[in-house]
């Protein structure tokens, strides 16, 4: 019985001290106010809510699959990426378009991980 307490006290233990590990991966909250806020002074410029401008139109983007908005020129990475939007892919390429797609077109990104977050919410709010 003593061996047991003992056992499950060192496993709670050692659970906890990981814990912080685990949640500092975790990517913030976003808030979808700020996100739109961002939206019209980091993204506005190229892309649109409901109109393809420079780049795709990005209302509906949220779990659309990459390179489908019609009348799009996409480039031909883009349409190849079988990439869904969601919350990991879309901040994955505005932190690193390049990166995560190459031969893509869109050179801007966005390091603050925040500000990512909130924009990724804000577009999540637009889904219908």
């Amino acid at each position: 019985m003593r061996k047991s307490l003992c056992f499950a006290l060192l496993a709670g233990l050692a659970a906890l001290l990981a814990a912080p590990a685990v949640f500092a991966d975790a990517p913030p909250k976003g808030d979808p106010a700020q996100g739109q806020s961002l939206f019209q002074e980091h993204c506005m410029a190229c892309h649109s809510l409901d109109a393809n401008r420079v780049g795709p139109m990005l209302g509906t983007v949220y779990g659309r699959k990459a390179g489908t908005v019609p009348d799009f020129n996409y480039s031909p990475a883009v349409k190849a990426s079988g990439v869904t939007w969601n919350a990991v892919t879309i901040d994955k390429w505005l932190s690193g378009p390049q990166s995560f797609i190459p031969g893509q077109r869109m050179n801007f990104s966005i390091d603050d991980a925040q500000k990512r977050a909130d924009i990724i919410a804000y577009l999540k709010s637009l889904k219908k």
